[in-house]
Parts: structure tokens; C-alpha cells; sequence
């Protein structure tokens, strides 16, 4: 892509036009380019953030495509830093190995594997690994972790190279990682052209349910460009070889799904799993346009709502700070017009620590700053991770801090 960015004009599962505009956010920079001090002179693009919905088969999306060069050249998340992950992982690699019985000693593949949490858990159980994923700096610091990892994007011909060194793959995970992808049929190509006879593809992605029903607006932003059902997903695995067969639903990031896909005419049945979160979803209401204007109106008015909250304690000279530095925080704080209510951010990861928000350049400091700085009220931005925040702080708590969870619902702690 030679541009900075474009508008897709077609759904990304099934390649129809018919699309509708479901929900509006603020424009953001891309946003995960958190700003050092001598970078704050420069401009950042502001890029459109909206979704859309396929009238045909349902999928919902980000119709703005940002430049994958933009976006990844300086991705600096690492898997091993988020709350829970790295215990989520070795639990996977256990179920889908249980659920696979996949050859000792075969190839296991994992595209966009970052820093190698995942694949150091298969690697443990004896697994040959090897990790892809285009953040250059991070997959040479996993290579130099023991897990021998790709620094570029998936591609048809990298699965070729792939193959022809090492080999076909009893197993290939993607997690958190379709949902990012604009050329959709490329990439399960790729997958499948990796995959021996009986292998399994496993996917990990957030789940449109959840997103609506828990108000999840943090989990859109422009990485995210699919945001996943399961019906859409049946389909469009079927056009390119594949068959879904199996689906969990579970907690991680705010909800997500699990898919399990094979190739095309493999051995294994379709479970029940698939039908029910088939059913679920239309009772749900997932393909109605009025279940969007509810979720843009509730979203609406927890902001107008966090506003006048944070106006009035400013007002009564009280001094708010931010908890939470991640991708998704700048969506939230475009959309919710708070920057400059904002003294400052804290987070827990230390790469965060003396950088500035994107856009807004709101300073960072690491979370043992609270007690530096001693802010009245800090606003939760990292708000599906309350419980172990609030664990961490119970002494700011105890002295008289207080912290205001915005969503789902308003409250203050």
C-alpha cells in the first residue's frame, strides 16, 4: 500500500457491497504510537474510526485501512506484559493439545506470535515452533528468548519458504491476529497451504457479542479491522477450503471465541459448539441494525455521563489522573473528549513509562508513580481489569484515592 490509508468498499468475508454504517467513534492516530519527548513537534494523522455491517452475511468491520507499515513499524505490545495472558496461554497450549493430540515433536506455528508467550508453552511440551510475526524488534528479542521467530508478515509465499525448510504444520495458531488483516482470503490460504493433511488451524478473536453486550468501545480501533460472529465466519471458511468445527466462548480480553478449523474434507466432525453459538447469535440480534443504535446511544451517554462527572470534580479543584496505557486507550479518550481533564496516565508496563498519548500527548509514568503523584481521582481507562488494579493499589485506595470505572456503567471506587 503506497498511501497512507484507504476505504473498503467490500466486505472483508464475502466481498459484497451492500454495507451500512453501524456505529461512529472519534478519529484517532493509529493507536498504539505513544510519542517520546523529541517526537512531540511531529504531526500524527488522525484516521477515520467507524464500523460497518455486511447487509449479506453479517460481518461487522472497519472499512479504514490503515497502511500495516504505519501501524506495526513501531508496535511496541508485548503478549508477556498484558494482565492474565501468560497463564491464558499455557492453557491453551493444554486444551489444544488435549483436543488435537497432535505427533510429538511436530511443527506448531504461530502467526503473530510477538514475543513467544505461546509458543514457549508448546516448545515445553516438546514441540518444534516456530513463530511469524512483522514487529521487527520483537520477534528478534523472541528469537533471542530460544523461539525462532519471522520478522514479516504471512504471506503466500513466506508459507511457501516455510515448507520447503520445515516443513507442513500439525498446528498453526493465530491469536488476536485475523481480525487485523484486510485480504482475509490471502491469509487463510497461506494458512491452509501450511497445514498438513490433518492439522489444525486455531484462531483466537474477539467476539462481536461481547463487544455489544459488555460496551467493550475500547476493542475497536485500527489494528482491529473484523470485529467476528460465528455465521459470517461458516461460510467464509468454506469458500476457501475450510471447515469450522468447533467453537469455545470465553473470557479472555473482554470475551472472546476460540475457533478450531480443518481442511476442507478432514477427518473430524462439526461439533455441536458451532450451532448453539449460531442460535445464540440470532437470538441476540447480532444482524439487526437497531441493536447498534442502542450500543451507539448507551455509549453516547456514559460519556456525556464520565464528562460531567470529571468537569464538576475539576471544578471543585480535585486533581484526575488516567490508569491504562494501551491501544485501546486512545480510542476511549477521542471518543470520550477527556484529554484535557487529564494531568497525566499511569500503566503498568514499563515501555509506557516518559511517553506521550497519541494525538492528545497526555505524559505517561509507570503505576508506581501513584504514590508520587497522589491524584485525587484516576479514571480506570483499563477498565475489564478493575479487580487486580484495585488489588494493586489497595493502599491509594486506603489513603483516600478513588477510582472512576466508565464503562460499562459509571462508578466510582
Amino acid at each position: 500500500m503506497d498511501k497512507s490509508h484507504y476505504i473498503r468498499t467490500t466486505c472483508r468475508l464475502c466481498g459484497d457491497s451492500n454495507i451500512n454504517t453501524v456505529l461512529m467513534l472519534a478519529p484517532t492516530p493509529p493507536g498504539d504510537h505513544y510519542v517520546k519527548v523529541d517526537g512531540l513537534k511531529d504531526k500524527q494523522e488522525d484516521y477515520p474510526l467507524y464500523l460497518i455491517q455486511c447487509a449479506n452475511c453479517g460481518n461487522v468491520e472497519l472499512p479504514v485501512v490503515v497502511n500495516p507499515e504505519i501501524l506495526y513499524g513501531k508496535y511496541i505490545y508485548e503478549t508477556s506484559i498484558s494482565l492474565g495472558l501468560v497463564e491464558h496461554y499455557r492453557t491453551y497450549a493444554d486444551e489444544i493439545v488435549a483436543f488435537a493430540q497432535p505427533r510429538p515433536g511436530s511443527l506448531v506455528i504461530d502467526v503473530g506470535s510477538n514475543d513467544g508467550t505461546l509458543l514457549r508453552a508448546f516448545q515445553a511440551k516438546g514441540f518444534r515452533v516456530l513463530g511469524v510475526d512483522p514487529a521487527k524488534d520483537i520477534a528478534a528479542k523472541a528469537t533471542n528468548s530460544g523461539v525462532f521467530t519471522i520478522p514479516s508478515f504471512l504471506t503466500g509465499g513466506l508459507a511457501l519458504d516455510i515448507t520447503k525448510e520445515h516443513g507442513h504444520a500439525s498446528l498453526v495458531t493465530a491469536n488476536n491476529v485475523m481480525a487485523n488483516i484486510d485480504d482475509l482470503d490471502d491469509f487463510v490460504t497461506s494458512i491452509r497451504n501450511l497445514l498438513e493433511p490433518n492439522g489444525l488451524f486455531v484462531f483466537e478473536s474477539g467476539y462481536l457479542a461481547d463487544l455489544v453486550k459488555h460496551t467493550i468501545i475500547d476493542n475497536i480501533y485500527h489494528e482491529h479491522l473484523s470485529y467476528f460472529s460465528v455465521r459470517p465466519l461458516i461460510s467464509f471458511f468454506q469458500r476457501n477450503g475450510l471447515e469450522l468445527i468447533h467453537v469455545i466462548h470465553n473470557p479472555s480480553k473482554g470475551g472472546s471465541i476460540r475457533g478450531i478449523v480443518q481442511l476442507e474434507g478432514g477427518g473430524r466432525p462439526v461439533l455441536d459448539s458451532v450451532g448453539r453459538l449460531v442460535g445464540s447469535e440470532n437470538e441476540s440480534g447480532l444482524g439487526r441494525p437497531e441493536v447498534y443504535r442502542e450500543l451507539s446511544e448507551k455509549v453516547k451517554r456514559e460519556k456525556q455521563g464520565l464528562l460531567d462527572l470529571v468537569r464538576s470534580l475539576r471544578g471543585e479543584g480535585k486533581r484526575i489522573a488516567g490508569y491504562g496505557a494501551s491501544v485501546g486507550v486512545t480510542t476511549l479518550i477521542h471518543f470520550l473528549e477527556i484529554s484535557d481533564l487529564i494531568d497525566c496516565i499511569f500503566d503498568d508496563n514499563p515501555i509506557r513509562d516518559g511517553l506521550f498519548t497519541p494525538g492528545h500527548h497526555i505524559p505517561v509514568f509507570s503505576s508506581d508513580k501513584v504514590y508520587e503523584k497522589l491524584p485525587d481521582y484516576i479514571v480506570n481507562f483499563a477498565w475489564r481489569y478493575t479487580d487486580p488494579i484495585l488489588q494493586r493499589h489497595k493502599k491509594y485506595v486506603a489513603n483516600g484515592g478513588k477510582f472512576i470505572v466508565p464503562l460499562p456503567e459509571i462508578r466510582v471506587i
